[in-house]
């Protein structure tokens, strides 16, 4: 039960900082909260005086809450995670309700996994739906700039760099095309002007669909 807690205590930092998103400083009211969240009045209520107690918000009765820092820093983390999860099931094209599933995902996402998902991912800006993604907190940012490599997509190479292949989210059919191209897992890839340089295998093009679903690991200059 303590975790479920935990989560429903997420759900609402999160949906306190979608509100901050939108208007900053103006407070939010716990009938919006409660339509927001599908609970009734009386449940959100109750949660933002739990939250209150806690130092995680300010709640002012009849005129509602703000996040407090505390709750800013909580709030901004779980809306990151849940967008970085929604970039992760778009890139791996997950077919299911993308949205729903990131939900999910979010709380199961602790530190560690957030800094590999930032690496994985490229260190994206935006989530599938234009929306920004909140900047990680301070300890995940040195951890995340502290890596000596980062995964990108092919697409993403730019003229002259070098990666290897890790991972193909493809289906079997572009499977099969990479296969024919020498293309697999190990691969040292280069990308040139008119396409991409496979090591031992020659020179090859992919579109840009297919190429955004490879990703390489590159190593990251000294500063």
């Amino acid at each position: 039960m303590n975790g479920h807690f935990k989560e429903f205590e997420d759900e609402y930092l999160e949906t306190m900082y979608e509100f901050f998103e939108k208007q900053p400083s103006i407070r939010v009211r716990n009938g919006d909260l409660a339509k927001s969240l599908n609970v009734s009045p009386a449940s959100a209520t109750e949660m933002i005086q739990r939250l209150a107690g806690k130092d995680l918000v300010d709640y002012v009765p009849y005129k509602g809450a703000l996040l407090t820092e505390k709750g800013m820093i909580h709030g901004q983390k779980m809306k990151r995670r849940h967008r970085l999860a929604e970039v992760f099931l778009e890139t791996i094209s997950f077919q299911g309700n993308i949205h729903a599933t990131a939900c999910r995902l979010e709380h199961a996402i602790d530190d560690d996994l957030e800094v590999a998902l930032s690496l994985l991912l490229g260190q994206p800006q935006l989530d599938p739906s234009g929306r920004d993604i909140p900047e990680a907190s301070t300890d995940i940012s040195l951890r995340i700039h502290s890596s000596r490599t980062q995964l990108i997509s092919l697409e993403c190479l730019e003229d002259g760099m070098s990666g290897t292949l890790e991972a193909m989210f493809t289906n079997a059919l572009e499977t099969d095309t990479m296969a024919q191209s020498g293309v697999q897992i190990g691969s040292k890839i280069t990308r040139a002007s008119n396409g991409y340089s496979i090591a031992g295998s020659g020179d090859a093009i992919f579109s840009s669909d297919l190429a955004s679903k490879i990703l390489v690991r590159i190593s990251l200059a000294d500063d």
